[in-house]
C-alpha cells in the first residue's frame, strides 16, 4: 500500500512536473506547418488575386495586414481588398518560389522567395520577377499574414523567365 501511494505521488510529480517544463502547443489544423504555409503562399494566396477573391483575401490577411510595395508605397489590409475586388490580372501566369519558410515556436513565421509573372505575349514588358518576404501569425486556428515586403522588381523576357520552370 505504502508503495502504491509513492508510485502515485511520484507518478503525478513527474506529470505535472513535466507538463509545467514543457511550451503550450499551438491547436493545429490537419497537415504541418510548411505544408500550410506552402499551400497559403504559392496556391491560395495567388488564386484570391487572380480570381478576384477577396473572400479568400480576408481570411489569408490579418486585420493589421500592411504591405510596402516595391516603389515603397503602404496599403492597409483594407486596400488590399479593394484592389483585388476591382482588378483582374492580365498575366498568362504566375509562379513563386519559396526561398525561406521558417516557423518560430512562438506561433510566427517567415516565408520568403521569388515570384515569376508571365506576361501576355502581346505585353513585351509584361513578365517580371520580384523578392518578397512575409509575416505569418498562427491566429484562430489558421495562418494569416500581418507583413509583406516586396522588392527587386525586375522586367525580363518571357522566354527567360518560362526556360527556369
Amino acid at each position: 500500500m505504502r508503495r502504491t501511494r509513492r508510485f502515485i505521488v511520484f507518478g503525478c510529480l513527474a506529470i505535472f512536473c513535466g507538463a509545467g517544463m514543457t511550451p503550450p502547443s499551438l491547436p493545429q489544423a490537419p497537415g504541418s506547418d510548411e505544408a500550410q504555409l506552402r499551400e497559403l503562399k504559392q496556391v491560395l494566396w495567388p488564386r484570391a488575386y487572380r480570381e478576384g477573391d477577396a473572400v479568400l483575401l480576408d481570411r489569408i490577411l490579418a486585420d493589421e495586414f500592411q504591405m510596402i510595395d516595391a516603389a515603397g508605397a503602404w496599403s492597409t489590409k483594407r486596400e488590399e481588398l479593394d484592389y483585388v475586388a476591382k482588378h483582374r490580372p492580365t498575366y498568362q501566369s504566375f509562379r513563386f518560389e519559396i526561398r525561406r519558410l521558417e516557423v518560430f515556436p512562438n506561433g510566427t513565421a517567415v516565408v520568403a522567395g521569388r515570384g515569376v509573372v508571365i506576361g501576355q505575349s502581346t505585353e513585351p514588358d509584361g513578365s517580371f520577377d520580384y523578392q518578397s518576404s512575409n509575416i505569418l501569425i498562427w491566429r484562430d486556428g489558421r495562418w494569416q499574414a500581418i507583413a509583406s515586403h516586396v522588392s527587386g522588381v525586375k522586367t525580363r523576357p518571357a522566354a527567360e523567365l518560362a526556360a527556369a520552370d
